[in-house]
């Protein structure tokens, strides 16, 4: 098992493609006004995340938070927590930050970068209450499996971030991606399954529209909860 500071952010191979997608005006806006005020810059270096939100309570990881609804949903119907969001396409940040905007946000802060070198260099251990991955990239093709976010020296660097007794949530309508999850997952030391296998959808994560339409459609949707041991 490799340390957690190992930086895994040495590997050429990453998660995610940059696609040049259409930044609408209304995002354009929201990302030139707003990010400076919303954002944190990435840095090589531990984060004090009492002093980036202002306050001392429970922060979750978002991993990948695409155009920022389910964060935004999330957030504002906890406003107890603090959401740090990554997320590297600049429409998605966009959009996030005007939805923190109208809905008058105040616990949620974005960093656009790469998650990965945001949890080895930003987050120190024992930090998060919680880490989000909801509907990563399935990269389906077998010889696009590297790619995939949830490899074993991920498992660990995450459950390493990690208070005793928070928890790692991932969603994915994709099935073969979920056993493998399940798989990496149940192998980590430092991690055990909130459930037999995979885990009822708790009433914080909200269905998306997407979701909604595929499990109308007969398409199946896999909730994946391990929590940090004690």
């Amino acid at each position: 098992m490799p340390p957690a500071d190992q930086p895994l952010s040495r590997r050429p191979i990453r998660s995610y493609v940059l696609r040049q997608g259409r930044v609408s005006n209304a995002q354009r806006r929201a990302y030139d006004t707003l990010l400076e005020t919303h954002g944190v810059p990435y840095v090589r270096e531990p984060l004090d995340l009492r002093q980036v939100f202002g306050r001392e309570a429970p922060c979750v990881l978002e991993i990948g938070f695409g155009m920022g609804e389910t964060t935004a949903t999330i957030a504002a119907a906890h406003p107890e927590n603090d959401y740090f969001a990554a997320e590297v396409h600049t429409p998605g940040v966009g959009s996030l930050l005007k939805q923190i905007a109208e809905n008058r946000l105040s616990n949620v802060r974005i960093v656009q970068h790469d998650a990965v070198e945001v949890l080895e260099h930003m987050l120190p251990p024992a930090t998060l209450a919680g880490i989000h991955l909801f509907f990563p990239d399935p990269w389906p093709k077998k010889r696009h499996h590297k790619r995939r976010l949830v490899q074993r020296e991920f498992a660990h660097l995450a459950a390493s971030r990690l208070r005793p007794g928070g928890y790692i949530h991932a969603a994915t309508d994709w099935q073969e991606y979920a056993a493998h999850m399940l798989e990496v997952l149940s192998a980590e030391p430092l991690l055990e399954n909130t459930a037999p296998d995979y885990a009822s959808r708790p009433d914080y994560r909200p269905a998306t529209k997407f979701e909604q339409r595929g499990l109308r459609l007969g398409h199946g949707v896999w909730d994946i909860i391990f929590r940090r041991k004690q």
